[in-house]
């Protein structure tokens, strides 16, 4: 896999994404769940809760890159922060 740059923080952050997904797989199962509606109007689910996190983490660390540079972990602040709101209101 010379093609990637496979870090120990690139191979962590696949390693937590992995983990996650499996997690909550199991918690699917051993809990299911009923949609609920939050602010965004919408029925969603955990899996999506999930997926709007990761999504708008992404967008939250790109942003970060662009405008602020690269102290990334103050960045990571921001987005348990806003994973924390998302969980509990979308």
């Amino acid at each position: 896999m010379d093609w990637m740059a496979w870090t120990v923080p690139t191979a962590l952050f696949f390693g937590f994404i992995a983990t996650t997904l499996v997690i909550f797989t199991v918690l699917a199962i051993k809990f299911p769940e009923t949609p609920r509606k939050g602010v965004l109007g919408m029925e969603t689910t955990r899996g999506d809760r999930l997926f709007i996190t990761l999504l708008g983490s992404a967008f939250i660390n790109l942003a970060w890159l662009g405008l602020i540079g690269a102290n990334q972990p103050y960045a990571l602040i921001v987005c348990l922060v806003y994973a924390v709101a998302v969980f509990r209101w979308v």
